[in-house]
């Protein structure tokens, strides 16, 4: 039987994680996440995997796991149920933050099994082993699925910590080392830290830098932190415990997510530490704000409250401001913006050191240890930049892999496998990057964003004309308007010319016979288009507007 994975998203890139196994016994699919936009990706808020596939496939496609409740992983599924209505396997909280994100989106029941971190189940004719893994938030997970040339293995994102004995977060090492006992054809593992070395654990954790700015604050403390980087948050929030600072928590969101941690029994706030919204006013001094958002939502937060057009929160000269949300892909301008408006009002600012704070994701020493105990012949480098693949393939080269069982993909091509040994890696599926504004609408090609950045590079110029519907006789402009184009006046002639070329383009079309107004347009377009590059070396949008209107002829002889 044979076996082929790819990937529809996560690699050569940060987020948009989604992994397919696929054999004669259908499809399953391994997370589905979003990523956020670059800087030059104009109106863009996510971008999504490209699902047309399984589409294709629907009556092979079986069900997607979803590892954790990180968005990277999991903030596309919504988008994946509008268009398949798949089946969802994944652990207790993870369920619970994507019915709350899915109720949202307005999808109602949807199927969600939920399963054990270290256990066994069962997709159509798949059968699957889970195995607990140490993430920055619970119930986090990977996946060895069964085929007859042996396990499949998806670790999800890790850490190794020794003293992390929290049944829901805890990594099951037995567990690993048993399916790499019983025969790993295949491993998968992140990439994002494969060139840092040593272990991640313990410095992940922040306690160490924030308690003495903490400590020696004057007045009132504002926490920008990342919302699902629960790990975090918990550190804080003790952290405020032991030093007798009640906490008020400025998002919804977060309150939600310790809600349902305390419904599943994950965790529970320390007696007295929270501050109900009722009891909070900007006049309080010895406190912690904990302002949490999604990616760049929470640098988009506090850049408001800096800007002072917040309507809770005011900032005071008194104030220390912990940003203890690290800088990712996607995030660098929203961050740079806030940290600018943060010193302009004079505030204590608190950044966390990045070289001694590691984010929660497996450096060297805990891929070289994931492979000692999963002994995989062949490994797969994924989640990450490029770069950063082949500093895990390095890794696996130290651990004795030879390069020729290394296999460095690229989005949409395929991974063959036959008889337990690479067979090819030549097929290829064909993908777009599905991008999505504001409004949660689609953008499969990326059209409206060619739009934008022409907008925003060479402007554009709309010429708008009135013509006789029953003669097609020009009676009103052509009115020419420019945009971030040239300066009109030192350009007259060449809006002179304009509104001559597209009167003279309708007046010839209606002479031959040949009037039609979406073609009349197309052709001026296209022909002020080329006298503009002509004359002034831009390419701006070209909006030609040709409005027809009834005219009584019935005085006419």
């Amino acid at each position: 039987m044979s076996v082929k994975i790819y990937a529809l998203g996560g690699l050569d890139e940060s987020g948009r994680n989604m992994y397919c196994v696929e054999t004669e016994q259908g499809i399953i699919a391994i997370d589905a996440g979003i990523k956020y936009p670059d800087s030059n990706q104009l109106g863009i808020e996510i971008i999504i995997p490209d699902f047309s596939y399984l589409e294709k496939n629907k009556d092979r496609f079986k069900g997607i796991i979803i590892t954790h409740a990180h968005y990277d992983v999991m903030g596309a599924v919504p988008y994946l149920l509008k268009q398949l209505n798949v089946p969802i396997f994944t652990a207790p909280l993870t369920a619970e933050l994507l019915e709350r994100d899915l109720n949202k989106f307005g999808i109602k029941n949807p199927i969600i099994h939920r399963i054990k971190r270290s256990g066994e189940f069962v997709i159509g004719n798949f059968r699957i082993r889970s195995f607990g893994m140490t993430h920055s938030i619970a119930d986090n997970f990977g996946v060895a699925v069964e085929t007859d040339q042996g396990y499949v293995v998806f670790a999800g994102e890790f850490i190794f910590e020794n003293d992390n004995n929290d049944p829901v977060n805890r990594c099951d090492i037995a567990e690993l080392a048993d399916i790499g006992h019983k025969g790993v054809l295949v491993l998968m593992a992140e990439s994002t830290r494969a060139n840092q070395e040593g272990y991640t654990s313990p410095a992940h954790r922040i306690s160490g830098q924030i308690e003495q700015p903490m400590v020696e604050a004057e007045g009132r403390i504002i926490v920008c932190a990342f919302s699902q980087n629960f790990c975090r948050i918990q550190e804080i929030i003790e952290l405020c415990a032991k030093l007798h600072k009640r906490v008020f928590f400025y998002n919804d969101d977060m309150k939600d997510m310790i809600r349902i941690q305390e419904k599943l029994g994950y965790y529970r706030l320390p007696e007295g530490v929270e501050l109900p919204s009722t009891s909070f006013t900007n006049s309080l001094d010895n406190i912690v704000v904990l302002v949490t958002g999604q990616g760049h939502r929470a640098f988009r937060t506090m850049n408001r409250i800096a800007m002072k057009e917040d309507p809770m929160i005011e900032l005071r000269p008194t104030d220390t401001v912990i940003v203890a949300a690290p800088i990712v892909t996607g995030t660098e301008v929203e961050a740079g913006i806030m940290e600018n408006e943060l010193y302009r009002e004079d505030v204590q600012i608190v950044t966390l050191n990045s070289h001694e704070i590691k984010p929660v994701h497996a450096s060297s020493e805990d891929l070289k240890m994931l492979m000692y105990l999963m002994k995989p012949k062949y490994y797969i480098p994924v989640k990450g930049d490029y770069r950063s693949l082949l500093a895990n393939a390095h890794l696996a080269t130290e651990m004795g892999i030879t390069p020729d069982k290394i296999v460095l993909l690229d989005n949409g091509q395929v991974a063959l496998f036959e008889k337990g040994n690479l067979k090819s890696v030549n097929m290829e599926i064909s993908l777009d990057e599905i991008l999505i504004d504001g409004d949660e609408n689609l953008d499969v090609a990326g059209f409206v964003l060619k739009d934008r950045e022409a907008l925003s590079t060479d402007g554009v110029i709309v010429i708008g004309i009135v013509c006789d519907f029953k003669t097609k006789k020009v009676i009103g402009g052509p009115d020419v308007q420019s945009r971030g184009v040239f300066y009109l006046k030192d350009a007259d002639y060449i809006v002179k010319n304009i509104a001559e070329m597209i009167e003279d383009i309708i007046v010839e079309n209606v002479e031959n016979g040949t009037y039609d107004n979406l073609k009349v347009r197309v052709e001026a377009r296209e022909k002020i288009q080329r006298y503009v590059l002509r004359e002034t070396g831009k390419r701006p949008m070209i909006l030609p507007a040709i409005i027809e209107i009834n005219v009584d002829h019935s005085g006419e002889e």
